[in-house]
C-alpha cells in the first residue's frame, strides 16, 4: 500500500481536497485498510471451515512446509428450457451459505442434464473417476438420488423430475464417465369426456 511520501506534494494537496470535500468518500486510505481487514476476517474463517481431506502441507525446497486448500470445484451449466427461459444448473463442491459466504462441503454436486420426451425423462450424469459399483441410485415417483462416496471421490446430488416416473421400470447404464438414467413416464390417463345435449 502506498503512503502519502510516495506522491509529489500537488497531488497530496489535490487528494486530500477532493475527498474532504466529498463526505461520501471520505477517507479513502481507511476505507481500502478496512475493507482489507474485512477480506482477511472472511478469508481466516473460509479456511477454518474446509474440510480436513481438502487440506494438504507441502514441503518447499527450503525445508519450510506450506498449506495448500483444494481442490475447489464450482461450475455451471445453462440451457434453454421448453418454456424458452435459460435454466441455469450450478455443480461441483462450493456452495453459498444463507450469509452468502462460499462453503466447501465433502462431496462433489456432479454435473446433470435431464432431458424429457413425450414418454421417458433422461438423467445423464457426469461422474469421472468412479466404478460401476461405486454409484448408488434411489429413486422416487419424482425425484433421483444419486451418491458415490469411496476414500477418492464423493458425489451427491438429488435431481427433482420435471413429471412422475415408474421408478422399478428404470434402467441405467455407465460407460466412460458417464452415468445414463432412463426412467418411463407415469401415463397420465385423460377423462372421457360425454357429449352434451343443447336444448
Amino acid at each position: 500500500m502506498s503512503s502519502d511520501d510516495d506522491f509529489p506534494e500537488w497531488t497530496k494537496r489535490r487528494r486530500r481536497s477532493f475527498f474532504d470535500k466529498d463526505p461520501f468518500f471520505g477517507d479513502i486510505d481507511h476505507v481500502f485498510r478496512e475493507m482489507e481487514k474485512m477480506m482477511e476476517e472472511e478469508l481466516k474463517s473460509f479456511t477454518q471451515k474446509v474440510p480436513k481431506d481438502y487440506v494438504k502441507e507441502r514441503k518447499l525446497p527450503d525445508g519450510s512446509t506450506v498449506k495448500e486448500f483444494g481442490p475447489f470445484v464450482y461450475g455451471y451449466s445453462m440451457k434453454i428450457g421448453p418454456d424458452g427461459k435459460p435454466e441455469i444448473q450450478e455443480f461441483g463442491n462450493i456452495k453459498k451459505t444463507q450469509k452468502g459466504l462460499p462453503q466447501v462441503r465433502q462431496e462433489r454436486e456432479p454435473l446433470v442434464d435431464v432431458v424429457e420426451t413425450d414418454s421417458e425423462i433422461r438423467v445423464v450424469v457426469e461422474l469421472p473417476g468412479v466404478e460401476k459399483t461405486d454409484i448408488k441410485l434411489h429413486g422416487t415417483e419424482d425425484s433421483l438420488e444419486i451418491g458415490v462416496d469411496t476414500p477418492h471421490y464423493k458425489y451427491g446430488k438429488e435431481v427433482e423430475l420435471p413429471a412422475a416416473v415408474k421408478v422399478k421400470e428404470a434402467k441405467s447404464t455407465y460407460k466412460n464417465g458417464v452415468l445414463e438414467v432412463v426412467l418411463p413416464k407415469v401415463e397420465v390417463s385423460k377423462p372421457k369426456g360425454e357429449p352434451i345435449d343443447i336444448g
